[in-house]
């Protein structure tokens, strides 16, 4: 999977959707219901001292301004329908007044994405 093939699926919700952030050009932040992604590390697996394939660790998070438990279901419903296993966490943010779930899951890397320069701007 790559990270465009994943925010075509986040993209998905109709919620409005940034890898890591919104830019100050946005609608800072956009109204909740609203997600950003990101790559957190790496779980690759080894094999004779190569990576010989590259994993992300990726968080994908849900911010609602109430416990919306329709958009939560939407997003886990979407992860469930394209394959994607995840945990999930939940905190509430008192500086922002906002709700954050939190899908932490691994995807394997596709060999495109492991030949291409990947901005921010995804």
């Amino acid at each position: 999977m790559t990270l465009e093939e994943l925010k075509a699926i986040l993209d998905q919700t109709g919620f409005p959707v940034a890898y890591s952030h919104f830019n100050e050009t946005d609608d800072v932040p956009p109204q909740p219901p609203f997600i950003a992604y990101l790559v957190t590390g790496s779980n690759n697996f080894f094999a004779d001292e190569k990576v010989y394939k590259r994993i992300d660790s990726i968080n994908v998070e849900l911010y609602t301004s109430i416990k919306d438990e329709l958009a939560e279901k939407k997003v886990e419903d979407l992860l469930t329908a394209n394959g994607i296993a995840y945990q999930k966490d939940e905190s509430w943010i008192q500086a922002e007044k906002l709700f954050l779930q939190i899908y932490d899951f691994d995807i394997i890397v596709t060999e495109e994405y492991n030949n291409k320069k990947i901005g921010v701007n995804i």
